[in-house]
């Protein structure tokens, strides 16, 4: 695998180099002259400005410091477009005559262009000055998926972030760039460990049982996210083993990133679009000079916020009362905090000593791009190292190369891009996270070592916390993926095209246990030592023919679009599990176990054959009608539901330019209908399976069925709707968005309980239960100010879902009656209601729902916690003085979480307590919001605080406010020869937090790293 994948890339650059150096297009003496100069506005030189020769597709963008070059002849026309300033054309014939004299040169819109002369070989030097201009709106490109539209022309709803904000935060996953700043999209961070995955959520959760992630989408071709972890190996330190494989993208070598909410954008994936897609278009090779990029950063990383637990006087003050309460007087031996044994006067911050430790990150990139009139390549390279909060030496390792090309003829009828990338990554991590320990281990326990620098047991009196990094996980990730388009144009208005996709991604992680991470008093050897290994590789193909035609009349045009999708994916997963060794020497060595045991075997297949298509109308460049339909077929059905038919409409009318009202620069109506589905269920689940039993019958290996044949059910659907209104104010530098969504997923996919004399607990089929996600959305766009020397602009998303159970038969006599409620949403948890402390008992009391004396899960946990957002959203502000630049963004969330006494054991055990507890009940009369310690030999006592982490006890306010990027930015120009530019930067990220939540940060996960806070110092050489 590793050969293959060398080859794939050597292949791929030496490709690139022979095109780029050798193309016969090169070599050809063409009747055209380099055009080249610097394109700036009122602030200074303008970066991204697109420069095009009208009616090729030949091109360039401007640098960081305004500077373009471009070949055309003197017939054509050079067009500069950007977005929200004024697009410009002139002849460049114009551009030819002599240079003395002034000359008034052709063009359209406002801005000023001046001519700076020529060279003697006939070259030109041509400078710009472009002019803000926010109605042209016409000018953004949106990446859309199998097609591009501009923001004027769009029908459905489309969300963007752009490498100028990527760039801006120092991330490893290229998803948490996303966070807070689309509205529509809530992303949460699981665990801020490297290679750990994000929740990601486009306008709620459609599936009961099925997953919920989006389509990814990178350069064209579908990116699988699946993890190939198990938790197995790494299930002790990344929640539920969801080793991300989105972290093999590197953040900085993306263009764009464009997320598709509504049916009219997602339609034309089918299945596959049903819960949303990500689109992650890669950086591209530029017309003109070959340019050089070097960038170099380092940083540094801890956590967000630390809990508040009691101090060693506090903590041993809950401790004597505990056992004051249970009428214990002798302290028993076991009792080493409080007995004499353990010293009553250290007092050990577990926080900062597990997890309180300072990250050090590194990164060094460069990057070669350029081209010569029809070939454009682009090559980046990037090397990084993290190490970990963690006591120890933990590291991340990350090396990522990613290259395209783009090449086409001279008449442009035939082109052809290639795409590739691939990734190395390296972790090694604690094998489980020490995250729970640093909350909850009493603060006056034993040092970490003794005085020799050995682990410290304390003669067996504790589990030594630090003997935890003894257990170890590494895990080494390669992943490949590549795209290959070919398009051909026979006439100027049909293409005929296909794209064409290969990946692969392996993963290999164990975690290491020796015995020498247990307490030397359990008597563990070698013997005792355990490894877990996994393996997981995953691979596909896809191939996508499509036949595009356009044509323009007077008043109106068509796009049609026809296409067909053939994909097959494999997916192969082995997992083992030894103990006892020789030695620990050979603990990474499985064949040296005595004992080995299979935890996990997995083969599947997973085929897809689609065909859809796209039928877009335009009507005095103001009416927009957009018809889009899909066929899916699907491995994952019997034979008489491969396939599914899904479909939309989307209409947009651009009402502004028959109002003619002064103040209302730009105004759109847009709505959406349509049907997606979802096959997110797993492999082979309508087959009848057979697991290998684990005992042998005459020396027979023998077999047990595992599932129930089912080839009835199909597939999930959801059916979406939406209506948005789009305004422009004051020559557009007012810009706001209001979205109102309602979608319903019915016909969903559910394990459905069976009587046990069937042989079988559950049979998966499909239930006639319905749940809706509807909403609001907000988007604001602002230019407050534009000077010459400084420039003011502002976004602001804000979001309101909802999500509800509308109809699940028979729910009350289900297994999920305890789970779900009808009317109320997806992600809520039923608990016991906490009516307070009783005043004379000094317990927990709960409130009896049904009034029969007696406290039952079944009906007395009546309590409904929605732990889903109420609103999230985010608000940045870009701030530009002469050459400095400062981004500020804030990321708010209002929502319920589960608080710090959610895993806690009762107040008085041995174990700290957060501050809170100390408002506890001491005597008979009491109003306080903690019952009476216990050391847990009370029952009573112990079975009231059970019930208290089963209740409304537990859920507090987790909203927050958080300045989640600050970016600050200075531009050197003139660096060496006169074109050479450096950056300079220093970026933060998750700095400061504001919440009234007490269990830590309030995107915790309970027992795992809290998201970290990031800082990093840099610099860009642009050569």
């Amino acid at each position: 695998m590793k050969n293959n994948y060398r080859r794939s890339l050597a292949l791929t650059f030496t490709f690139a180099l022979f095109l780029t150096y050798n193309s016969p297009f090169f070599s050809q003496n063409l009747p055209l002259k380099a055009i080249s100069g610097t394109i700036t506005d009122a602030d200074g030189p303008l970066s991204g400005v697109n420069v095009l020769v009208k009616n090729t597709a030949r091109g360039s963008i401007s640098d960081l410091e305004g500077r373009y070059s471009v070949k055309a002849s003197a017939n054509d026309t050079l067009v500069f477009t950007y977005v929200g300033y004024k697009t410009q054309e002139v002849s460049v014939g114009s551009l030819s005559g002599s240079l003395s004299g002034s000359r008034s040169l052709s063009r359209s819109g406002s801005g000023s262009l001046s001519r700076s002369g020529s060279g003697s070989n006939g070259d030109i030097v041509f400078n710009v000055v472009m002019e803000v201009d926010a109605q042209a709106l016409d000018a953004v490109v949106i990446n859309a998926g199998y097609y591009k539209v501009s923001d004027r022309e769009k029908t459905g709803s489309i969300a963007r972030v752009t490498a100028a904000e990527i760039g801006n935060q120092p991330i490893n996953n290229p998803l948490e760039a996303l966070q807070g700043r689309l509205s529509g999209v809530n992303i949460v961070t699981t665990s801020g460990v490297p290679g750990a995955g994000l929740r990601v959520r486009i306008r709620g959760q459609n599936s009961i049982m099925g997953a919920n992630e989006p389509l990814y989408i990178i350069d064209g071709i579908p990116f699988d996210s699946q993890s190939l972890s198990s938790h197995f190996a790494s299930g002790g330190i990344i929640p539920r083993g969801n080793a991300s494989p989105i972290s093999a993208i590197n953040p900085e070598t993306i263009e764009s990133i464009e997320v598709l909410k509504d049916a009219d954008v997602t339609a034309i994936y089918g299945s596959r679009g049903a819960n949303g897609v990500v689109l992650i278009t890669t950086k591209q090779g530029k017309t003109g000079q070959t340019k050089y990029t070097i960038g170099s950063s380092t940083g540094i990383a801890h956590i967000t916020q630390k809990r508040e637990m009691l101090t060693t006087e506090q903590y041993l003050e809950m401790r004597r009362e505990a056992f004051l309460n249970d009428g214990i007087a002798e302290y028993p031996e076991y009792a080493y905090d409080i007995n004499g044994t353990w010293d009553q006067d250290r007092n050990t911050d577990w926080e900062e000593m597990l997890i309180g430790h300072t990250a050090n990150t590194k990164k060094i990139e460069g990057s070669v791009s350029g081209g010569r009139d029809n070939t454009k390549f682009y090559i980046n390279g990037m090397y990084q190292n993290e190490t970990s909060v963690f006591p120890g030496n933990f590291n991340y390792d990350r090396i990522t190369v990613n290259s395209n090309l783009h090449h086409s003829d001279r008449e442009e009828r035939i082109s052809l891009d290639i795409n590739a990338g691939y990734s190395l990554e390296d972790n090694d991590l604690p094998g489980s996270d020490p995250s729970y320990n640093a909350t909850y281990l009493p603060p006056n326990a034993p040092a970490l070592y003794d005085e020799e620098g050995n682990i410290n047991w304390a003669d067996g009196t504790w589990n030594n916390p630090i003997a935890q990094f003894e257990n170890k996980y590494k895990s080494k990730a390669k992943t490949l993926f590549s795209s290959l388009g070919l398009a051909y144009r026979p006439w100027p208005e049909v293409e005929v095209k296909i794209n064409s996709g290969y990946g692969a991604s392996s993963l290999f992680d164990r975690v290491i246990a020796p015995h020498t991470a247990f307490n030397p008093a359990w008597g563990m050897t070698s013997a005792n030592s355990m490894l877990t290994t996994n393996e997981g590789n995953k691979t596909y193909w896809i191939l996508e023919p499509q036949l595009n035609w356009k044509r323009s009349w007077d008043n109106m045009a068509l796009n049609v679009l026809l296409g067909s999708t053939f994909q097959k994916q494999e997916f192969n997963q082995y997992g083992l599990y030894g103990i006892g060794f020789p030695t620990n020497d050979f603990i990474t060595n499985l064949s040296a176990a005595t004992t080995i045991l299979v935890n996990n075997e997995l083969n599947t297949q997973y085929n897809t054959q689609s065909w859809f298509a796209r039928i877009n109308y335009e009507f005095k460049e103001k009416l927009f009608l957009n018809i889009t339909g899909r066929r899916d077929g699907s491995s994952r059905f019997g034979s008489g539901n491969k396939y599914g038919n899904f479909g939309a409409l989307g209409g947009a009318y651009v009402f502004s330019d028959d109002l003619g009202v002064p103040w209302l620069s730009y105004g759109k109506l847009r709505a959406s209908y349509g049907i997606t589905g979802n096959d997110q269920i797993g492999d082979y689940q309508y087959l009848r399976t057979f697991t290998i039993t684990e005992h042998s019958y005459n020396g027979n290996i023998g077999l047990q069925p595992a599932r129930l044949y089912n080839p009835e059910f199909k597939w999930e659907e959801n059916r979406k709707g939406e209506v948005a209104l789009e305004i422009g104010l004051l020559k557009n530098t007012i810009l706001l968005t209001t979205a109102y969504y309602n979608n319903f997923s019915t016909n969903q996919l559910i394990n459905y309980s069976l009587p046990t004399t069937t042989g079988f607990n559950v049979i998966l089929t499909n239930l006639d239960a319905e749940v809706q996600n509807r909403g609001w959305e907000f988007d604001l766009s602002t230019f407050q100010f534009q000077t010459e020397n400084f420039k003011w602009s502002s976004s602001l998303n804000l979001s309101f879902p909802k999500n509800k159970l509308l109809a699940f038969p028979d729910l009350e006599n289900s297994t999920y009656a305890n789970k779900f409620v009808i009317g109320q949403p997806l992600d809520i948890v039923k608990l016991y209601m906490l009516k307070g402390v009783n005043a004379e008992t000094g317990l927990f009391e709960f409130e009896d729902f049904n009034n029969d004396g007696e406290l039952t899960a079944k009906d007395d946990r009546q309590y409904i916690a929605d732990l889903s957002p109420k609103y999230f959203g985010g608000i940045n502000n870009s701030l530009r003085y002469r050459k400095w630049q400062l981004d500020v963004f804030f990321q708010w969330v209002k929502k319920k979480g589960y608080n710090q006494y959610r895993l806690t054991e009762p107040s008085g055990t041995m174990a700290n307590q957060p501050v809170t507890s100390l408002d506890r009940w001491q005597q008979p009369g009491d109003v306080a919001t903690m019952q009476r310690y216990t050391t847990g030999a009370d029952p009573e006592a112990y079975m009231a605080y059970y019930r208290f982490t089963q209740s409304s006890g537990i859920i507090s306010d987790a909203s927050f406010i958080r300045l989640k990027t600050l970016s600050l930015a200075y531009n050197l120009s003139g660096i060496g020869r006169a074109p050479n530019s450096c950056r300079i930067f220093l970026t933060g990220q998750n700095l400061l937090t504001f919440t009234k939540f007490e269990g830590g940060d309030p995107e915790q996960a309970d027992g795992y790293l809290p998201p970290l806070t990031r800082l990093s110092f840099g610099f860009q050489l642009n050569l």
